[in-house]
């Protein structure tokens, strides 16, 4: 079964990574590195993917009939904001926590884990192709 490990920017008492000194910075992108080599040669990656900061994101509105409504955000009420995620293919969801888990304790400042809050999805299935 696939799930969907989705990250966000935000870390309760964690400064964001810009700040941190390259040492810091080196050693979780090194882990992150790390964890999508195990998860590649084990066979569960089917994708990961760092998203764009919130300072480009594009908000889209569209009725359906004229030009959408493109606008600059994440507006300013908007807490939680998606920076990547990975999808793994595994035999059951308790695999996919232990990995989110496993993720979650990647170093931040001064090598401590960063206890990354993540979210665990399961990928469902498309839908028949006659409701297609």
């Amino acid at each position: 079964m696939q799930y969907m490990i989705l990250m966000g920017y935000k870390v309760e008492g964690v400064s964001p990574m810009t700040t941190w000194d390259p040492e810091d910075v080196n050693r979780h992108m090194e882990f992150q590195r790390a964890l999508g080599r195990e998860l590649g040669e084990s066979g569960e990656l089917v994708g990961v993917n760092a998203l764009a900061g919130p300072e480009d994101t594009k908000i889209v509105v569209s009725d359906g009939t004229g030009a959408p409504a493109v606008t600059d955000g994440p507006f300013p009420e908007s807490k939680e904001l998606l920076a990547g995620y990975w999808i793994v293919d595994v035999e059951s969801e308790s695999r996919a926590i232990e990995i989110a888990a496993k993720a979650s304790a990647a170093p931040g400042p001064e090598g401590r884990p960063l206890k990354l809050p993540l979210e665990v999805r399961a990928v469902l299935a498309a839908p028949a192709t006659e409701y297609v």
